[in-house]
């Protein structure tokens, strides 16, 4: 759908504009945030939460993660330009002003914290504004461009949504709760540092010290193989600190050895993998782990 200014005669195109928004809340990155916040709210649960209020955590979550990835958008726009990866961003085209793109950050994460808090409760709300914050200041304004352990802190923001969905249901947190944020925070390096590793130079080029840019390979994937064993011990640490049962368990313990044999491949130099295999692999590791976090609960209590 086109729109044609009547004084300028400038044609608008909506639909692309739309697009561009949509892009900037980095969708296929929230799709794996809400994997995390569903099921932890099976298991603060004990069973199946109300629609209602599933419905509107995912909504706030989504919204708070949209907002905190359009903001990471309007800081990194100058080198988002630069990067293969991420040249063809709304804000490095050129297509949505950083003005705009801060507006919808801000406007998202207001929008959120309201959702959140009257679907669900306070606590909920301040999470995911926690949340947010940290992502931007701690990881995108601080460590990014700083250190290589950025997404090591940085990426503790990504495990938020977690304790989102424990809080909406119970309105507290738990050491289940705190087990399953682990989860997701070792998850995180050995899954980011594989696609840095195939975007070395992308990252080379713009000085930003993804730990593949300062260390060698070798030291790269032994610090990944190292986060994948204590990743594998947490979420085995979830069977009896959540009480999950068989489906979990057997789940758990396969798909973490598959993680690691992987990570193990990487360090041995293996042909039958490769920095993006491990990559793909490790977004099918997350969301069938918690999609068995889900399942057990429903089988368990029928």
């Amino acid at each position: 759908m086109t729109i044609t200014g009547r004084a300028s005669g400038e044609t608008f195109d909506v639909s692309n504009k739309i697009r561009a928004y949509i892009a900037l809340t980095k969708p296929r990155i929230i799709e794996l945030l809400l994997v995390t916040t569903l099921p932890a709210m099976f298991l603060a649960k004990d069973g199946v939460p109300s629609i209602a209020l599933m419905a509107g955590t995912l909504l706030g979550g989504t919204m708070s993660a949209g907002g905190a990835n359009a903001a990471n958008m309007v800081v990194d726009r100058d080198i988002d330009k630069l990067m293969e990866r991420t040249k063809g961003r709304p804000l490095a085209m050129g297509v949505i002003s950083p003005v705009g793109a801060a507006i919808f950050a801000a406007l998202l994460e207001v929008a959120a914290f309201i959702c959140l808090w009257m679907v669900a409760n306070l606590l909920a709300a301040e999470l995911a504004l926690a949340g947010a914050l940290f992502y931007l200041i701690v990881y995108t304004l601080w460590l990014k461009r700083s250190s290589s352990q950025n997404i090591v802190i940085g990426g503790a923001a990504g495990a938020v949504p977690v304790l989102v969905g424990w809080a909406a249901v119970t309105n507290n947190l738990s050491w289940a709760a705190a087990v399953m944020f682990a989860i997701v925070f070792f998850w995180t390096p050995p899954h980011f540092w594989a696609l840095a590793l195939r975007y070395r130079d992308d990252y080379k080029a713009v000085s930003v010290p993804m730990l593949p840019v300062v260390s060698t390979y070798n030291t790269t994937v032994l610090q990944m193989l190292i986060y994948t064993i204590v990743l594998w011990v947490c979420s085995l640490l979830l069977i009896p600190v959540g009480g999950m049962g068989l489906i979990y368990i057997v789940v758990s313990v396969v798909v973490g050895a598959v993680f690691v044999w992987q990570a193990w491949g990487l360090y041995r130099r293996a042909k039958w993998t490769s920095p993006m295999k491990v990559f793909h692999w490790s977004i099918t590791y997350l969301t069938i782990l918690f999609v068995a976090i889900a399942v057990d609960v429903v089988i368990r209590h029928h």
